[in-house]
């Protein structure tokens, strides 16, 4: 019995992680703009709305199927770490990682550039049609949602007596306001509408309005504003210290969103794309490459062997992601050995009848793997707030391994237009608010490795690896099928995972992949600061049949079993056949939302 019906339209559809996303979307149809256009205003009203998780500084790694020329491509919204940024700068600081809060970790932001790309090169509308409803919430207030009045709440005592510009913003006369209480953000409102002014001195012209746009935010007096800011404060940090920050204009000036090629692969007849090593998005083709060796439909569904057949890939597919994957652009990533057949066939053979213990990373074309040592979990901090500021990932608290979020967007239009983005970063928990503009810096450069070496180690201009990534799957004739997309930190790419399983090998419907129980391994390394290496568990929502769990740990698992619906909200659109286009959405978290027309 599936909580939320099936949604089926014929014009357009919308699924993000928060319905006034999603509605805002929808308007842009209304409107006469397209998927693009849906998608863009969606972004930009999650930046405001959801605030705990993601912002106008995020990173948004943007894939897109266009259908005027049926080709999936990959607008890369991750910026890189500053120039003045490099293992000795953070050695000589004497810090042994980067720290997750403050402004050491900033990057440039990319999620700007990214969607203006997008709505510039793909959309319809003016820039004016698709800010407006950010604007809207942003000046005239939207509810709080119980996670992020959670967030406020614990670190309310650093708003008030360090992070006073965030303070002023998300307290109410110093006091944390309660969940669904209307908040506005009027700095950032002002950003926007300054953004949407001064690019409209550019003329008539869309697109030359657009670029405009990205150049007032790159150059002009956002990037005045980042500078200013980065160039004199000093912010308490994860270190219990306080420091500045490394990012300056000059590193916003440099830098433009790419658009790259995806990563492809085939499975049960269809091509998946993913997002390159710059993100975790290839590790999700490594997993459905060993999977694919194997006849799941034929198993159980939640049986154990459908489990332990998904877990056990997972471990072999991230330990190479934690030895392999880095910026393309500055290493050498063996992708095309990693996804070769007689890898993937020398890989498949290390699954067995028993749990493994540990990550085991590949050595493709001979080459030998390295996985930098972990750091030992470090005891809680007293005050809460304290214990807040020292993980670099927005939780209220540190207590289960499904303790992350992000935001999902994705849009599909009649014409075979598709779009999804997993934007995150930029989120008030991490990094203070700049003056005067209403939004706070990234901290993703927390998942680079101060270790001399390794794909994944810092170095100027260099895009820390990330867990962001979204998918798009085509049918095997190229006819665009699905975009899709799951909060989730590193467990994205085993939600969205079985979501794809239980919709191709299991024939659920969209809707039923979503809400159907699901799981993930507990094996594989935080990206976030500290780092950590988490319990080694098979981390499963209740619900399990005796015989599943009996069967698991017979092969070896530990389990640890979870509240039901609560891990992941994998949000989904795409083509229903017929004519139509559908779209889907997780009830967990009581937020995500789709819509169709």
């Amino acid at each position: 019995m599936l909580s939320r019906p099936e949604l089926h339209g014929t014009y357009g559809a919308v699924s993000t992680t928060h319905w006034l996303a999603s509605a805002a979307g929808m308007a842009m149809f209304d409107r006469g703009g397209n998927a693009f256009d849906a998608a863009v205003a969606a972004a930009f009203v999650i930046q405001v709305v959801e605030p705990h998780v993601n912002g106008p500084a995020a990173e948004a790694p943007v894939m897109i199927h266009d259908a005027s020329t049926g080709e999936v491509t990959v607008v890369a919204g991750q910026g890189p770490m500053p120039r003045r940024a490099s293992v000795d700068t953070f050695r000589r600081l004497g810090l042994n990682h980067i720290p997750g809060s403050g402004l050491l970790a900033a990057c440039v932001p990319g999620a700007f550039g990214a969607w203006m790309k997008v709505l510039q090169h793909h959309g319809r509308l003016r820039l004016a049609e698709v800010l407006e409803p950010a604007i809207g919430y942003a000046e005239r207030g939207f509810p709080l949602l119980p996670k992020a009045a959670g967030i406020i709440d614990v670190l309310a005592p650093l708003f008030r007596e360090e992070w006073t510009e965030t303070g002023k913003i998300y307290l109410d006369r110093g006091v944390a306001p309660r969940a669904g209480a209307l908040l506005r953000n009027p700095d950032l409102a002002a950003t926007f509408r300054r953004i949407v002014r001064e690019a409209g001195a550019a003329g008539r012209d869309r697109e030359l309005e657009i670029q405009a746009a990205v150049d007032v935010f790159y150059e002009g007096f956002v990037a005045e504003a980042i500078d200013a800011f980065m160039g004199s404060a000093e912010a308490l940090d994860a270190t219990g210290k306080r420091h500045g920050g490394l990012l300056r204009g000059d590193d916003l000036a440099a830098w433009r969103p790419t658009v790259e090629p995806p990563v492809t692969a085939g499975y049960r007849g269809h091509v998946v794309h993913k997002p390159g090593p710059w993100t975790q998005g290839p590790v999700f083709l490594q997993q459905l490459a060993l999977l694919e060796g194997f006849d799941l439909a034929a198993m159980p569904h939640l049986g154990p062997d459908h489990l332990h057949l998904v877990v056990e890939a997972a471990k072999l597919a991230f330990g190479d992601r934690e030895a392999w994957y880095g910026d393309p652009d500055h290493v050498d990533v063996p992708l095309k050995e990693l996804l070769s057949a007689d890898y993937t066939l020398e890989r498949r053979a290390l699954i067995g009848e028993h749990a493994a213990a540990a990550l085991r990373p590949g050595s493709p074309g001979g080459r030998s793997p390295w996985l930098p040592p972990l750091p030992e979990a470090p005891p809680p901090l007293e005050p809460a707030w304290r214990d807040q500021l020292a993980h670099g990932i927005p939780a209220v608290v540190r207590r289960t391994s499904q303790n992350r979020d992000t935001t999902c967007v994705s849009a599909t239009d009649r014409d075979g237009n598709m779009v999804v983005a997993t934007q995150s970063g930029g989120w008030f928990s991490s990094s203070p608010i700049v003056p005067g503009l209403g939004f706070a810096l990234s901290t993703r450069g927390q998942m680079a490795w101060l270790a001399q070496g390794h794909p994944n180690s810092l170095a100027p201009g260099k895009r820390p690896r990330t867990t962001l990534s979204p998918t798009i799957v085509q049918a095997g004739s190229g006819e665009p099928l699905m975009a899709f997309g799951t909060p989730g930190g590193d467990q994205q790419d085993q939600w969205t995972l079985n979501f794809l399983i239980n919709h191709l090998d299991f024939g659920m419907t969209p809707q039923a992949a979503v809400e159907a129980l699901t799981f993930h391994t507990g094996h594989v390394p935080s990206s976030f600061t500290p780092r950590q290496q988490p319990p080694p568990v098979v981390v499963v929502e209740e619900g399990l049949s005796e015989e599943t769990v009996d069967g698991l740990r017979r092969r070896g698992h530990r389990l640890q079993q979870v509240a039901a619906q609560s891990l992941g909200k994998v949000c989904a659109t795409g083509h229903a056949g017929d004519g139509q286009v559908f779209a889907a959405a997780s009830a967990r978290g009581e937020q995500a939302y789709g819509i169709v027309r």
